[in-house]
Formats: structure tokens, C-alpha cells, sequence
């Protein structure tokens, strides 16, 4: 290849870095006219190292280094750059073995206390669960930047050790926003919202930090789940404020939803009335449908889920198991068996176990038992568990139905025999009918399988 073609190149790459043709083309290109050992094609290799690795395509970055290793490795010699791309392509390509074999030809060019290297490599191992090896690779980096951290304190909430990741949050030398949003999401994905929101406060109101979409949305769950509207509605404001509700429809669509599960459905129809035609989708839709059906509503919902289908929007499993669900806590059986048809008979959706979950709950809670139990039998074998016929136990023992809850008891038996809480529910449920004989016969079952259960928990 020429060299004054490699200026060209790299314009026509730093241009069309988002178009998946143009990188083939320049990629061709590369490999068409020949490799040379220069500063400028080692910065074309890594454009497209990145490109590959970051993107939809991360095989592609590793075949390019398999490539380049085997017929052109006496002329080029990669850098920190390429060895973080490709391991940050293996990450993506969930192959960490891989990853730590690219790891040893850093180590072998000299590279592998290089930041760069180094930051891929912790975020590697936190990715797959690989901690040891992440606090072995962090403790012995030289330096680390604000990537670095991140990533090992992303990586340790994702596991569920949030207790090591808020001690490194507190020993980093420069908290940004990213660091916030991250041990944000942790305490709320562990949900423990309490921390999770008081740990918003102290970084907008204390520490002057500003929120991005991410932390918005990072945050939406612990302010649902505590039902806190006043949050919610300084959010909002927020949000309008800096747009994120006019540029953002995972916002404006998080708004909806949360309004609705803090108890203001006005403001949750408002802020979904306040969404042009254009942007309006399909979680848009579910988030209101959804709503009106949790408070009751049943003919707003039967109202919108019409005009969500006028708009040429076709529901899907999200969209009916979380209409389903509200049903359920909004006690609209009817609605939520038609809605059950419709999945079934007018968009073809095959139900999985979470939608008949809903079903056997919704029913439950109506004290339609027997229907319950039809569906319940109906479920396909491959898809069944054990956990929908002990929630079928609990609406049994809620409603005091004895003749339903033996039946129940003995398809739980041919499941699973080793937890106790089943069988300390249907005892409770005879000793509720004076049938302590009964009960007394269920406790010696329980002992004879061996079967415990952990005080204060329950899987019903």
C-alpha cells in the first residue's frame, strides 16, 4: 500500500466509523493492498480493532488479530491498544479463556502492565464472575484511571458483593458520575432502595453531581418499589429541565411506569398523553396499559390496548406478561383470561411459565381455585416447575380450601419432597380445621423426607 494512501484511509475511517460497509471496504483495502509497518497503519488496525470489538461484530476483531498474526506478524507489531481491544472483544464474545491467552502475548510484548491491558483484563474477570483474579489484576496495576474503577466496582455489584464495591467507591480518588451510576444500580439490582436513593440524594444534593439518563434510569426501580412520589415528581422536573424526558423514551416510558406504581396514575396518563405519535413504542404502551389495569381500570385498558393495535403495535411476551401482572394486583381476572386468549388466539405468543405464573397468582387471589388448577394442569411438562403449584398452596391455604390443597400437595411430593415449607403449609391448613390428626401425619411425612425449611423464609 502506498503510504500518502494511508492519510486517506484513515480520514475515510474517522468519517464512516459507524457504517459497517465503509469499515469492510477500508478493511479490503488494508488486506488488498498489503501491510506496512507504520505509525499510521497501526492507527488504521486499531480504528478497526475497535470498531469490531465494541460492536456488533467482536468475531470479526478476533479473526483480523488471528490473521495478522499468522501471515503478517514479522511487519507489524501490535500495541497496549490492540491487546485491550481484543480482549475487550473476547468479553464480548464471553470467552475468557481466549481472553487470557491474548493476556499472555501482552505479557510476552512487554504490555502487560499497561493500563489499557490491564483495565480490559479487570473488566474481563468481573464480567464472568472471576473476582480473585480482578482484585489480583487491580492490587498490582501501577496506576489505574476512572475506567479501571468502574469496571472492578460494576463488575463486584453485579455479584452481589456490594459491600466490597461501596469500599472501593469510597477509596476512589475521583468519584464522577459514571462511579455514582454505578454503585446506584448495585444497591438497587441487590434491592436495597433505601441506600440506593439516599445515595442519590448525597450525589446530586451534596456533592453537585449531575445525573445522566443512565443514572435516571438506574435509580427508577428503588424509587417503584418504595412507591416514593415525591421522588418520582423532582425527577420528573429534572428530567424536563435538562430533556432527558423529550430526548430520552426510556425515560419518558420509566416515568409512566413509575407514576403509576407510586399511585398517581393522573400524571402517569399525562406524561404518556405527552409523547408525540412518532416516539411512542411499544414499552410506551405497556407502561400505561399496565397501569390502568394494576389501579382497576378496566375500561381504560380494554380502551388502550385498542388503540395500541390501531397504531400497528403488536403486543409481545413483555407486553402481556407485565399487562398479566397487573391484572393480577389490580384484581382484573376476567381482563387478564382475555388478555391470556388473545396471547394465545390472536397473536400467536407461546406463554412461558412467568405468564401462567401470573395466571395461577391472578386466580389465586380471586379464590377461582379450581380454575387455577386447570391451568395449572394444562401447563406444558417441559416449562413446569414446582414453584406455580406452591403458589396455587398459598391462595389454597388463604381461602381455607382443603380438598384443592391435597391435591396440590401431591403434585408438589412428585416434584420436589426436601422443602419443608410446603409441608408446614398444608399442616397449617388442616390445624385451621380442627383436622389435627391430619396435621400431625403431615408433620411425621416431613420428617421421614428429611425435609427442612429455613425459619422466616418462604418460596410461596
Amino acid at each position: 500500500m502506498k503510504r500518502r494512501r494511508m492519510p486517506y484511509l484513515l480520514s475515510l475511517l474517522m468519517k464512516h466509523i459507524a457504517s459497517r460497509e465503509a469499515i469492510r471496504q477500508i478493511h479490503a483495502q488494508l488486506i488488498f493492498n498489503g501491510i506496512h509497518c507504520t505509525g499510521m497503519s497501526m492507527t488504521i488496525w486499531n480504528y478497526l480493532f475497535r470498531h469490531y470489538s465494541l460492536g456488533s461484530s467482536p468475531e470479526e476483531a478476533v479473526l483480523l488479530f488471528k490473521y495478522l498474526q499468522l501471515l503478517h506478524l514479522p511487519i507489524i507489531s501490535f500495541d497496549n491498544y490492540s491487546y485491550s481491544f481484543f480482549i475487550k472483544a473476547c468479553t464480548n464474545l464471553e470467552q475468557p479463556t481466549l481472553g487470557t491467552q491474548v493476556y499472555g502475548l501482552t505479557v510476552k510484548a512487554s504490555f502487560d502492565h499497561h493500563i489499557y491491558v490491564q483495565t480490559a483484563l479487570v473488566n474481563m474477570y468481573s464480567v464472568f464472575g472471576c473476582l480473585v483474579k480482578a482484585q489480583q489484576v487491580f492490587d498490582e496495576m501501577p496506576e489505574r484511571n476512572s475506567v479501571t474503577w468502574n469496571a472492578f466496582i460494576t463488575g463486584l455489584t453485579k455479584w452481589g458483593q456490594i459491600g466490597l464495591a461501596r469500599s472501593l467507591f469510597d477509596q476512589m480518588p475521583s468519584q464522577n458520575v459514571v462511579s455514582w451510576t454505578g454503585i446506584i444500580n448495585g444497591y438497587s439490582r441487590l434491592n436495597q432502595h433505601k441506600q440506593a436513593l439516599a445515595l442519590f440524594r448525597t450525589m446530586v444534593v451534596d456533592k453537585g453531581i449531575k445525573p445522566t439518563e443512565v443514572t435516571i434510569l438506574a435509580i427508577f426501580p428503588s424509587i417503584r418499589n418504595l412507591g416514593c412520589l415525591e421522588s418520582c415528581q423532582l425527577i420528573h422536573a429534572y428530567g424536563e429541565k435538562c430533556g432527558f424526558n423529550e430526548h430520552d423514551i426510556r425515560v419518558t416510558n420509566s416515568l409512566i411506569d413509575v407514576y403509576a406504581r407510586c399511585g398517581c396514575i393522573e400524571s402517569a396518563v399525562k406524561v404518556f398523553d405527552g409523547i408525540t405519535c412518532e416516539k411512542r413504542n411499544l414499552v410506551s404502551w405497556t407502561s400505561i396499559i399496565s397501569g390502568f389495569a394494576m389501579h382497576g381500570m378496566r375500561k381504560h385498558v380494554a380502551d388502550s390496548f385498542k388503540r395500541m393495535e390501531d397504531e400497528c403495535l403488536m403486543p409481545n411476551r413483555v407486553t402481556f406478561l407485565s399487562i398479566l401482572n397487573a391484572c393480577s394486583h389490580g384484581g382484573l381476572g376476567e381482563e387478564g383470561l382475555e388478555f391470556f386468549r388473545k396471547m394465545l388466539n390472536e397473536c400467536q405468543v407461546v406463554p412461558d411459565i412467568k405468564h401462567y405464573g401470573c395466571l395461577i397468582d391472578m386466580l389465586g387471589r380471586e379464590g377461582r381455585l379450581e380454575e387455577a388448577e386447570t391451568i395449572a394442569l394444562q401447563i406444558p411438562t417441559e416449562i413446569a416447575n414446582v414453584v406455580i403449584w406452591r403458589t396455587l398452596l398459598g391462595a389454597c391455604s388463604f381461602h381455607g380450601n382443603i380438598q384443592i390443597a391435597e391435591r396440590v400437595m401431591r403434585k408438589i411430593l412428585e416434584i420436589e419432597r426436601r422443602y419443608g415449607g410446603d409441608y408446614v403449609l398444608l399442616s397449617n391448613i388442616y390445624a385451621g380445621f380442627c383436622r389435627f390428626v391430619d396435621a400431625e401425619g403431615v408433620r411425621r411425612l416431613m420428617d421421614e423426607s428429611n425435609a427442612s425449611k429455613v425459619p422466616g423464609l418462604s418460596h410461596v
